[in-house]
């Protein structure tokens, strides 16, 4: 515990710290700095479109596909050859990764709502 001589250096040290202008308001305009630190972000040059997901297996340009579950945390693996020779070149990708997910799922209730793994697609 602090002596009362260092408390009153310690408050006479925060009074300084303080910043000289208030926050923003909740229904103020943001800074530019902000938006352009969301601009230069790399992720910020994601095209619009599909999800991986929701893409054909033939467009997806990764090699080995990943599927993982949020709900068990398992997490399979299959090269796009095996993949598309398995399910076919026009086969969408969420559909192959519930199915591989499915086939070794270990969360079965017998209930159809909580039955499976759910998919996160890397």
């Amino acid at each position: 515990m602090p002596t009362p001589k260092q408390m009153e250096k310690m408050a006479v040290a925060v009074g300084r710290s303080v910043p000289t202008k208030p926050g923003l308001a909740p229904d103020d305009d943001l800074p530019q700095e902000y938006w352009q630190a969301l601009l230069d972000d790399p992720r910020a040059e994601a095209r619009p479109g599909p999800s991986g997901g929701a893409l054909p297996l033939s467009q997806i340009p990764q090699h080995i596909l990943r599927v993982g579950c949020r709900r068990c945390g398992r997490v399979v693996e299959i090269q796009k050859v095996d993949a598309t020779r398995l399910y076919g070149p026009d086969a969408r990708w969420k559909s192959v990764g519930q199915r591989l997910l499915d086939n070794t799922c270990r969360e079965r209730t017998g209930r159809h709502e909580e039955d499976g793994c759910w998919p996160t697609f890397d």
